[in-house]
């Protein structure tokens, strides 16, 4: 049986992005804040939407879900409360969502690579579409390997050339995961050893790089442009490099090495339990239509960009698309299954 350790619940509200939580928050007596001019007692929602998050506090999928609550709390009339529980590649945190009461009160904020890729491959008992389903999906990016500033590669192919003459460490936030695809099928068509190091979420993943604790990084490319100068961007794992700005005007792996690596990407979306979606279909419809009135508000640019995340990335999904993506992933994992799995 897993046990989960309880974690101090973080709060945000509508401003909470824009310096105003505090003040509200002492004011009203919780960490939270109420949208102006609203009553929150409502039939739904009723009480604070609780956030699960399957990765520690202050990576990536906390920076965009906190970017995207700042601007939902205009169109939802509630607090949020957010909670986090890293570990098993994900798997905690879908437990313990799964735990929860099935009453539209409680999201997870899912990142559909990753995450699905361990649902495919790990037997956790949960399977998308049956006991979870994906309602919006917000951003998608690609995946993306990058190494320091003090690194001594300074380009896709050196670093492959290093990884001729010895095995190439590659840092990983988990091992399921498209990043972690995307370096092994590198490896497997250039003929070279790629042993990748999983160190449990984006943040040490970057620091082992930064360090030159390991060779390299893969992650979701996000996570290399709001390091700035602290990384330099080698390839990316798609057709296209949208975002040369902030990654160094970085060559796709296949275009660097004549490759024929599928493109890899990783998409956030807002999942429910499966039962609350069959039984509260009222309540499943107001959350979509505020998360699409999210998605379509300006201030949501705003967020997305303040968080250091190009809006280039931005990328509105509804359920069906949502889904759509989760089961590519599903697909692509079981693809790849013998890379991951190592069998």
């Amino acid at each position: 049986m897993t046990k989960f350790t309880k974690r101090t619940p973080a709060l945000i509200g509508r401003r909470g992005f824009l310096g105003a939580a505090g003040a509200v928050a002492a004011a009203a007596g919780t960490g939270g804040l109420f949208a102006p001019g609203r009553a929150l007692a409502q039939e739904f929602p009723s009480r604070n939407i609780d956030i699960i998050i399957p990765t520690g506090e202050g990576g990536g999928a906390d920076r965009d879900a906190r970017a995207f609550a700042s601007v939902w709390g205009n169109h939802l009339p509630t607090n949020f409360q957010f909670g986090y529980y890293p570990g098993a590649a994900g798997q905690v945190g879908y437990e313990f969502y799964m735990s929860r009461e099935p009453d539209a009160h409680s999201l997870i904020f899912a990142n559909l690579g990753p995450e699905v890729i361990m649902l495919a491959l790990q037997d956790t008992g949960i399977s998308v579409g049956e006991d979870i389903v994906y309602i919006q999906q917000t951003l998608s990016e690609p995946m993306a390997v990058w190494v320091g500033p003090s690194s001594p590669f300074r380009t896709l192919e050196e670093l492959v050339e290093e990884g001729r003459r010895r095995p190439l460490t590659v840092a990983v936030s988990r091992l399921p995961h498209p990043a972690s695809i995307g370096m092994l099928a590198l490896g497997e068509a250039l003929g070279i050893e790629i042993v990748l190091v999983p160190y449990g979420g984006g943040n040490p993943t970057a620091m082992a790089a930064i360090t030159l604790e390991v060779d390299c990084a893969a992650l979701p490319v996000t996570n290399s442009i709001v390091l700035d100068d602290q990384s330099l961007v080698l390839g990316i794992f798609a057709d296209e490099n949208v975002a040369p700005d902030g990654t160094d005007n970085a060559p796709t792996v296949n275009a660097a090495l004549g490759t024929s690596i599928p493109a890899l990407t990783s998409s956030r979306a807002w999942g429910i339990h499966r039962a609350a979606y069959d039984a509260y279909p009222e309540r499943v419809t107001r959350l979509k239509e505020s998360m699409a009135a999210t998605l379509a508000d300006p201030a949501y640019v705003e967020a997305v960009e303040g968080a250091g995340v190009p809006s280039v990335f931005i990328d509105p999904g509804d359920e069906a698309q949502a889904m759509a993506s989760a089961q590519a992933t599903i697909e692509m994992a079981r693809r790849y299954r013998d890379l991951l799995t190592g069998s």
